[in-house]
């Protein structure tokens, strides 16, 4: 069975995931699948985790890389390999020419997370920093190919890297054969497209849903166009999927065979990272956690035993910090409030008293005297508590509104 692309590629097939899965022997890993109860109990059904945040290099990128390069001439091969990301598809691109022998040089942004730089180094590459957003390390990469004649190696939108990709939809059907639903993050479509290309060739049945990050959605707007089209402007943590505009091969694959493209926010973004790292023990970056948001965001709506692809664990730990502190607001775990007491010794200790026995962790206080909205013998606190979920919070401030105190959100 061979699927459409355009351009001057031929149709990718079964066969060409196939033998990127015997290239890719003893290169990649065969990531695990990992059971959720949580999940599963949401959805009424079994779910499975796919943990391509434990592939080499800490995502999936690994696989197109190694088949994209592997497939070079010797005189490209002599030339060298030159790339641009600001992450995942660095340290992919440069473990896989490491691995094959090939001069490797990355180019990041200048603002690249320190790790992912270092990373990229260790793995073997000659990484430039040049350009402030994507768009001008990605027009950097491609000067520096025009003037050495090194090749460029795309990070989704040529046919190696949709066959390497394929793959993991490979794997899981081979590790998960009673499968019914593979949710999947997009970006730039090169994983979605392989993975329905392997999937929806054995098992058409199955179904296979994207989740774009609602900042960065390009998809929905070319589907309804019927063709590629950028989008003004992108915003979003998920650095991973964070892509203004589809690939010209990976679109018609994704337009062909993916049943369903949903979109999750911000704090569903973060919702999810948190519930990896709390309940599944998994270190996931938000574009990895893209299909774990979209199960929470509507569980009913997707067909068990489902299989959601966690990408990628690569995330900067400062990202971390902020990503968590946002997620245990979207979970209802902080809450914020200030309210008004009687200035008098004692009056702070006695408002303590009373989130001690409502079972609230202080995390900041600020006790205000000198507004001029305040009267003579009043005092403004503004708190910032940690809790136990939405139910708590309201449990909190009910139990300071029964002590007397008047609670602004």
């Amino acid at each position: 069975m061979s699927f459409r692309t355009s351009g001057p590629f031929p149709p990718l097939i079964l066969d060409d995931v196939r033998g990127a899965q015997k290239m890719l022997s003893g290169v990649a890993r065969t990531t695990g699948m990992e059971g959720s109860r949580h999940l599963s109990s949401l959805v009424g059904a079994p779910v499975h985790l796919k943990c391509e945040n434990l592939q080499r290099t800490g995502s999936f990128k690994l696989r197109g890389a190694c088949v994209r390069i592997a497939g070079l001439s010797p005189v490209e091969r002599a030339a060298g390999v030159v790339a641009a990301s600001a992450g995942n598809h660095a340290q992919g691109v440069a473990l896989a020419s490491s691995l094959l022998g090939v001069r490797s040089t990355v180019f990041m942004p200048v603002g690249a997370p320190l790790p992912k730089v270092a990373a990229t180094r260790e793995y073997g590459a000659e990484v430039r920093l040049q350009g402030h957003v994507v768009d001008e390390t990605l027009a950097a990469a491609q000067e520096y190919a025009e003037q050495t004649g090194a090749v460029f190696i795309h990070p989704f939108d040529h046919p190696d890297i949709i066959a390497g990709q394929g793959t993991v939809g490979l794997e899981i059907l081979e590790q998960c054969p009673e499968v019914r639903t593979v949710v999947v993050g997009i970006g730039g479509g090169g994983l979605a497209a392989g993975i329905a290309v392997a999937v929806k060739a054995l098992r058409p049945d199955v179904k296979v849903v994207g989740v774009q990050a609602a900042g960065a959605a390009a998809f929905p707007p070319s589907l309804s166009a019927g063709h590629p089209v950028a989008l003004d402007s992108v915003q979003t943590m998920a650095d991973g999927i964070k892509v203004g505009r589809p690939g010209d091969l990976t679109f018609p694959l994704v337009q062909e065979l993916v049943d369903e493209v949903r979109t999750v926010s911000e704090d569903e973004l973060s919702s999810a990272l948190l519930l990896c790292l709390e309940r599944a023990k998994m270190v996931v970056e938000p574009a990895g956690a893209s299909p774990v948001a979209a199960l929470l965001s509507d569980p009913k709506a997707f067909r068990g035993p489902v299989v959601a692809v966690l990408s990628g664990g690569n995330v900067d730990p400062l990202l971390m910090q902020r990503i968590l502190t946002h997620g245990m607001v979207a979970a209802g775990r902080y809450l914020s409030l200030r309210l008004r007491l009687t200035d008098r010794p004692g009056a702070l200790a006695a408002m303590l008293a009373t989130l001690s026995v409502a079972d609230a962790n202080v995390l900041d206080i600020q006790h205000v005297r000198t507004d001029p909205r305040l009267g003579l013998t009043e005092a403004e606190v503004e708190l910032h508590l940690e809790t136990k979920g939405p139910e708590h919070c309201e449990e909190v401030a009910a139990a300071l509104r029964t002590a007397g105190y008047l609670v602004r959100s």
